[in-house]
């Protein structure tokens, strides 16, 4: 079946290596897409209101390399149509940001351009 100069370590080694590799083309190509797709959006500026603010807290590394903590920021605005987005923004943005704000939202596709509030 998956025999490697008759042994099945090698076979199974090899599979896992493979799917391992799989999925890693598989993240960048999405990636990619994703950053192509944002590029060939328009900027567009709607009236917005902040209703959510979320973070996600995770961390990479060993026991033995130390590990790193990091923070991802996400703000959900509603646009006057009722439709939500959220969409990730930076540490200082989301300070500045407080749920209720209202205002002018630039985006373009999945990425977060600025915020401009409304007194």
């Amino acid at each position: 079946m998956f025999y490697f100069d008759g042994s099945l370590f090698f076979g199974l080694f090899y599979l896992v290596f493979f799917l391992i590799l799989a999925v890693f083309v598989v993240t960048a190509v999405r990636g990619i897409a994703q950053w192509s797709r944002n590029n060939a959006s328009p900027l567009l500026t709607v009236q917005a209101k902040v209703v959510a603010k979320r973070t996600r807290v995770g961390h990479n590394g060993t026991h033995n390399t130390g590990y790193h903590t990091y923070t991802r920021y996400y703000v959900t605005f509603q646009v006057e149509s009722g439709d939500r987005m959220e969409l990730a923004v930076t540490g200082e943005e989301y300070g500045l940001l407080a749920e209720g704000d209202e205002g002018s939202l630039s985006f373009q596709g999945t990425r977060y351009k600025g915020f401009e509030r409304r007194y």
